[in-house]
């Protein structure tokens, strides 16, 4: 199998993401709503009624300028008795809420039965709280709009629906020790987000790793990645930097990060370790 690659490009400007693919798709839907809602006699306001928004809202995805949500999707398409065309798009809608560059991995890591993450700079986004992301997606330069924000942290959250799955889908992290003492946010957001590992950590389908400061020998020094399978046994790499990314899936590529990941778990604190350590960090507060 070949690597993929995303290709580089505006991925943070405007109000739904700023890439052109995704614009597109914005807006062939918006005009299918239209269609639907003009053959409906209705007017904006009034199928915002019906479906329990505001005229403004509807207009705005009309004009291609918001991502809808699923509920607004499979509502219009019942309100307008669209037979499942607009229905038929949601998942396309949905992915537009991703920024581009991220778009292949989503789609892989909702399939996904193992997900195996090392992060170096921010919380794996599967685990951010709300008010962590938020916080990490303002910092964002050049800056985001406050939609974009909003629009990006709801994906970020939508993503953690993969915790409610059955069969639960086997996860292990390893987070820089510097990672976990970045108060972002402040004083309040770092609290809650350490109290959201521990809460994880909990789980049985996952398993939270440290890894120390004070490590001479450190296996991850050439940055951070994620490692998935597939449903279909397929394995798969992604690494991110600067909205550039990578998701491999050549053989070779994949098994070298899987040793590489191998060695860092066994350089790490253990779980227990791990949640002693988190636990410590929330009493020095």
């Amino acid at each position: 199998m070949t690597e993929e690659r995303r290709p580089e490009g505006p991925t943070d400007g405007g109000e739904h993401g700023g890439d052109d693919a995704g614009s597109e798709v914005l807006k062939s839907f918006g005009k299918q709503l239209k269609i639907f809602r003009t053959l409906a006699g209705l007017s904006q306001a009034e199928l915002g009624g019906r479906l329990g928004y505001s005229e403004a809202l509807v207009a705005s995805v009309e004009q291609g300028r918001r991502i809808p949500k699923e509920h607004f999707v499979e509502k219009a398409d019942e309100a307008l008795e669209a037979r499942g065309v607009l229905a038929a798009r949601r998942e396309e809608v949905a992915r537009v809420r991703y920024p581009s560059f991220f778009r292949d991995a989503a789609r892989v890591e909702a399939q996904a039965v193992e997900l195996h993450f090392y992060d170096t700079h921010v919380v794996n986004g599967l685990f951010q709280t709300e008010e962590y992301a938020r916080a990490v997606f303002g910092m964002r330069r050049p800056l985001l709009d406050e939609e974009t924000i909003e629009q990006r942290v709801t994906a970020r959250l939508a993503r953690q629906e993969i915790f409610s799955r059955w069969p639960a889908p086997l996860m292990s992290s390893v987070i820089e020790e510097s990672v976990l003492r970045r108060p972002v946010g402040g004083r309040a957001v770092y609290r809650g987000q350490l109290e959201q590992l521990l809460l994880l950590g909990q789980k049985r389908n996952v398993e939270l790793q440290v890894m120390p400061l004070d490590r001479e020998d450190h296996a991850g020094l050439s940055g951070a990645f994620t490692l998935m399978e597939t449903s279909a046994s397929q394995r798969v790499a992604y690494m991110e930097v600067q909205n550039v990314s990578r998701l491999h899936t050549e053989r070779k590529q994949v098994r070298d990060l899987e040793a590489q990941y191998g060695i860092i778990r066994a350089q790490a604190l253990t779980p227990r370790e791990s949640m002693v350590f988190i636990e410590r960090l929330l009493g020095e507060l």
